[in-house]
């Protein structure tokens, strides 16, 4: 009894301690009660949280004691756990859009259902009901078929279908379902002005026809002169009133009209009894070139091939396509030439001086230049800056017809003179006269000497064989006048030139051929030496070559604006003015009389 009566005691107080315990872990109030109560249930239940001692003092052994279950990853959970939690808020911003608040409505349209209206509805008394909107549009255009067209004696135009765009228009506002469907629509034709207008335009320049004003119409070599051709009548389509007749089809729903269109004569300004007063020179202008038969040779051979061109308004002119190649099978000749600014000898030298002569003509006739390139050195058959170079494959020389009738050129040589001619209706205004007017900015110091080995020369010895050039830069001003007097003087352009190199000959070797220890004298085409030409330039005595087409007279070209008349014949409506023999020198450094070059330096390129 005693020892039964103390193992109750002590398990009492031990359950006693317990119940404390946990008492004091908990909070104070009801809710420590309901936790105290718990404690002691749990105590007294199966599941023992704490030891309890038999009779002989050995505690019994704990529920807990016995082998436990692995206990879970709680660290685990929570990290899948904030990753579900993540996921799921991303797809939920994403179907709102992000995190921008409330998802954006697309800017595509929302597809249009195709399934059948159930709702009567008509469309200008076709019903629709029951149909997809494929369906609708079919029976639409069923009824509206577009064919309208435009005729003109045997010829039609069809014209572009402008309702298409208006039926599809109309099946997006009953399809979509955006608005209330009514149950009856009509189909809109209003709104087409400026797409009618377009086709009328476009109508318009398929028949229209331009007048054709009384002009010349062809070349003949055996008079050299150009031929006439008479006016002709055009035509134009009454715009407006066509404009009127589709307006008014359209409005009807007569989407297969046949329209008639009404045609204007339009007579041409000039006949042929008037052009041929009203043609003349609008410009003219000469060179100069050389004695050198070659050259001479090429610079005929290309004002032949320039001599009767004749441009239609709008045209653009091509000196290297109106010529063409200049090939020893035509008849040119090797001359002098610049290649990559070094002379040499080419087939066609000499060319440059007519692509030039014909640019001042164009200039003085008003025409419109669309492509000029200077040469690399200076000219001497022209006033520096206006001279116009040529190559074939590389630079060319283009202007455009801007009169209002066709142009013819003439070019001819004779007598070491090339001219050029531009006869056509006026294009300036009368009492209106222009020009090039070049003036020299600066001179540019000459390049470096070219050296060339001579043994026959002793070691210490140089002897000039050209001096050399120095180079220089232009500005070339268009200067216009009326009645005589100066109303612009423009810019038109600024170049500048390369000098040429001095050449020296000269031994450094020091070896002289044949052992003498004596100077030879130097051949006097080597020594003796002109007084300075243009540029600064000197020239040998002995024979000179020309550049390229960048090919050089003997004399400077006439004074800018100064018209010399060559002893050529003119087409209708021109004068024949054969100039005296001594025209074409005149005042020209070198020239003797009778119109023929005296012996003066060779030409500087």
């Amino acid at each position: 009894m005693t020892t039964t009566n103390r193992t109750s005691s002590r398990t009492s107080s031990a359950s006693n301690r317990s119940r404390t315990q946990g008492g004091t872990r908990n909070s104070s109030g009801a809710g420590s009660s309901r936790r105290s109560g718990a404690s002691a249930r749990t105590t007294a239940g199966t599941r023992r949280t704490s030891n309890s001692y038999s009779s002989s003092g050995a505690p019994y052994r704990s529920y807990t004691s016995r082998k436990r279950k692995p206990s879970p990853n709680f660290g685990l959970i929570a990290a899948v756990g904030l990753i579900l939690i993540l996921v799921i808020a991303a797809v939920a911003f994403g179907m709102k859009g992000g995190f921008g608040g409330e998802r954006e409505e697309s800017t595509t349209a929302p597809s249009e259902p195709e399934t059948e209206l159930q709702q009567e509805v008509t469309v200008d008394g076709i019903s629709i009901t029951g149909m997809s909107r494929d369906q609708a549009r079919e029976a639409i255009l069923k009824k509206y078929p577009w064919s309208m067209k435009v005729t003109y004696q045997d010829d039609v135009y069809e014209v572009a279908n402008l309702m298409a765009g208006k039926v599809d228009a109309l099946l997006s506002e009953i399809y979509s379902g955006t608005n209330p469907m009514k149950d009856s629509y009509s189909l809109d034709t209003s709104g087409l002005e400026e797409a009618v207008a377009a086709q009328v335009v476009s109508i318009s320049e398929h028949w229209d026809k331009a007048a054709k004003n009384g002009s010349i119409s062809g070349y003949d070599s055996s008079s050299d002169s150009f031929t006439f051709a008479g006016e002709e009548v055009g035509i134009a389509v009454d715009q407006e009133k066509l404009t009127a007749d589709i307006q008014s089809a359209i409005s009807a729903k007569d989407f297969d009209a046949s329209i008639q269109v009404s045609v204007n004569e339009v007579q041409p300004e000039i006949s042929q009894a008037n052009a041929q007063n009203l043609y003349k020179t609008l410009g003219s202008y000469t060179t100069n070139t050389t004695s050198n038969s070659k050259r001479n040779t090429n610079v005929k051979l290309a004002a032949q091939e320039l001599n009767g061109t004749i441009l239609q308004p709008g045209e653009e002119f091509s000196f290297n396509n109106t010529v063409g190649e200049r090939t020893e099978a035509k008849g040119y000749q090797s001359a002098a030439a610049y290649n990559n600014g070094e002379v040499v000898q080419e087939i066609g030298g000499g060319v440059c001086q007519v692509s030039t002569t014909l640019y001042n003509a164009v200039v003085k006739s008003g025409l419109q230049v669309s492509k000029r390139q200077s040469h690399t050195f200076e000219p001497t058959y022209v006033t520096p800056g206006q001279d116009a170079t040529v190559s074939w494959g590389g630079p060319d020389f283009r202007f455009v017809n801007n009169s209002k009738s066709a142009i013819g050129i003439k070019a001819s040589y004779y007598n070491q003179t090339v001219t050029a001619s531009i006869y056509g209706i006026p294009v300036l205004e009368e009492g209106v006269t222009q020009y090039l007017e070049s003036k020299k900015l600066s001179d540019i110091d000459p390049p470096a000497p070219t050296y060339e080995e001579d043994q026959t020369l002793q070691p210490d010895e140089e002897v000039v064989v050209s001096s050399g050039s120095k180079g220089s830069r232009w500005e070339t001003r268009l200067i216009v006048k009326k009645n005589g007097e100066i109303i612009s003087n423009d810019v038109d352009h600024t170049v500048t030139y390369k000098g040429h190199n001095p050449v020296i000959k000269r031994n450094t070797s020091g070896v002289v051929i044949g052992g003498e220890e004596t100077t030879t004298a130097p051949s006097e085409s080597e020594t003796t030496m002109t007084p300075a030409g243009p540029g600064g330039m000197s020239y040998p005595q002995t024979g000179g070559v020309a550049g390229p087409g960048m090919d050089q007279p003997t004399s400077p070209g006439p004074s800018p604006g100064k018209d010399l008349n060559p002893s050529i014949s003119e087409g209708p409506g021109m004068d024949t003015q054969p100039a005296p023999a001594d025209t074409q020198s005149a005042n020209m450094p070198g020239a003797a009389p009778g119109g023929q070059d005296a012996v003066v330096p060779p030409p500087v390129f």
